[in-house]
């Protein structure tokens, strides 16, 4: 399976100001992010560098890796729905990455609701390049 990378990317306006919540998170060599089945901590948004997105299947045989690219937010599915990672996120060595707690994302939620058409318009490019994925 083939996903697009362009999938994971936000809105710039939606990166400040998730940003303006975040604490940074220190990439100086490889960093796992996330894995796949975690509890659900918070999102993360790559501001620059590299990361990979990847999944498994059950039997632990690699199903697919993208590479994400700047601008992209990681993790986003699961805080959404307060169910765990769907997917494993590793930003590469000297990435500069940040971390939005779920309470933060939640409070901006309410704070800004516009900002929530531009989350729905992540998570459906993110459905839509699943679905051309599986054809």
């Amino acid at each position: 399976m083939e996903l697009d990378p362009t999938a994971f990317l936000a809105d710039p306006e939606l990166i400040r100001a998730l940003d303006a919540r975040s604490v940074p998170v220190a990439c100086e060599s490889e960093r796992v992010l996330f894995r796949q089945g975690d509890p659900v901590a918070g999102l993360y948004i790559l501001h620059q560098g590299s990361a990979t997105v990847s999944m498994v299947a059950h039997d632990g045989q690699s199903l697919f890796a993208v590479q994400a690219r700047p601008g992209s937010l990681l993790g986003l599915p699961g805080v959404v729905s307060n169910e765990p990672y769907s997917l494993s996120a590793t930003a590469g060595a000297g990435s500069q990455v940040s971390f939005v707690s779920r309470d933060e994302f939640t409070a901006l939620m309410h704070a800004d609701p516009l900002l929530s058409l531009k989350i729905l318009q992540v998570l459906a490019a993110q459905v839509r390049s699943a679905r051309k994925a599986l054809y």
